[in-house]
């Protein structure tokens, strides 16, 4: 099993932030937010991480190299930033029809359950398990997904950036994925305002199909970048742990 973290898109909402880095190096807490997201891939006993990445993709390469505490990194350039889905896609070749976890270069958890989730997918029997938390502001929940799924976790119903949500169940860029997986992006919408395949609508494709898809408690608190704002919520949330 791999680690997919995905660094290609600049992040333009971030501004002059943004307009000389690649997005995942934007500083948080004294530190480019990345490297949040490769100790908690380095504290698994996943073997390989593989980063995907595409706008200014040399300054990611330049400063973590080709191993990331004791784990071999390898790269893959998505060369038109087309999205998560996209992003994925780019990647099949690296992960070579093994499961992964995904995670988003540009997200900060606290108090990260990812080992615990691998085990939890590793012994079970579904294609896909997503990380979630419960968050009392529901307004968050606009910001990535929402789930509905029954008493044993089964997941019915994804909604990507919901204006309403209906729980306060929200998703994040952490998922547990079977090869499998890639039988569905050739089916994955394109999303009507974005342009793009998102994430949501690939995972419903699989539950549309009769797969099993459930959810796993992934961190306590969670917040992801995307604009200054965004980033003194993310070191508020640091100095909580």
């Amino acid at each position: 099993m791999k680690a997919l973290i995905l660094a290609g898109g600049r992040g333009k909402r971030l501004n002059e932030l943004s307009a000389n880095h690649n997005k995942c190096m934007t500083k948080v807490g004294g530190r480019p937010v990345i490297e949040y997201n490769l100790d908690n891939a380095a504290a698994t006993n996943l073997e390989e991480i593989i980063i995907v990445v595409g706008y200014r993709a040399e300054e990611i390469i330049n400063a973590y190299g080709n191993r990331y505490k004791g784990k071999v990194i390898r790269y893959v350039i998505q060369w038109e930033q087309k999205g998560l889905v996209d992003a994925v896609q780019c990647a099949r070749e690296a992960v070579g029809g093994q499961e992964f976890m995904l995670m988003l270069s540009d997200e900060v958890l606290v108090n990260p359950r990812h080992r615990a989730m691998i085990e939890e997918f590793r012994k079970g029997d579904c294609l896909v398990l997503c990380g979630v938390l419960n968050v009392e502001d529901k307004d968050m929940i606009r910001r990535t997904y929402t789930l509905i799924q029954d008493e044993d976790r089964n997941v019915f119903r994804l909604v990507e950036k919901p204006r309403h949500p209906l729980n306060d169940l929200m998703g994040t860029g952490v998922c547990c994925f079977k090869n499998e997986i890639y039988n569905y992006i050739d089916f994955t919408p394109i999303h009507h305002e974005r342009k793009e395949k998102e994430l949501p609508d690939l995972i419903q494709c699989v539950i549309d199909e009769g797969k099993k898809v459930k959810t796993f408690h992934v961190c306590e608190r969670y917040t992801n970048i995307n604009s200054p704002e965004d980033i003194t919520a993310a070191e508020k949330l640091l100095k909580q742990k």
